[in-house]
């Protein structure tokens, strides 16, 4: 069983004005998002397949509580209410499908994977990926 425990510092990122575009997100939020998610703390307490992470900017903070193969809430990066279920895709990786609750948009998805002492983040939208890379603080 991988362990993502811990708290994790963003070391890289790549194509996240791209996604907020994809996601219809308009030029003052994406700026003020992006400069605001340059530096997110980011805190995962792990027991198996139930999983808590809290993402702190400072503008937002977002906390999610899920079991691996059980829907449950969720927002999309732009805030969007979705039905999210998570599941392993190999020992070290999971996926995350998001179903919009109401109304049309991209289909939104993000992946969390440990590759030796990092964490690679990704959201999607339809073909548009956004990857950060964390590691352990």
């Amino acid at each position: 069983m991988p362990n993502f425990a811990g708290t994790w510092k963003m070391k890289k990122s790549e194509n996240f004005d791209e996604l907020l575009k994809a996601l219809g997100v308009n030029t003052m939020l994406r700026k003020v998002a992006g400069a605001a998610a340059s530096n997110p703390h980011v805190e995962i307490r792990q027991d198996g397949d139930k999983f808590y992470i809290k993402t702190s900017t400072t503008v937002r903070t977002t906390e999610i509580n899920f079991h691996i193969g059980e829907e449950y809430d969720e927002e999309t990066v732009d805030g969007r209410k979705c039905k999210s279920l998570a599941t392993w895709t190999s020992e070290n990786k999971m996926y995350c499908k998001q179903t919009l609750v109401d109304g049309d948009g991209p289909k939104t998805f993000w992946t969390r994977e440990l590759n030796g002492d990092e964490l690679i983040l990704t959201f999607g939208a339809d073909d548009v990926v956004c990857t950060r890379v964390y590691v352990r603080e």
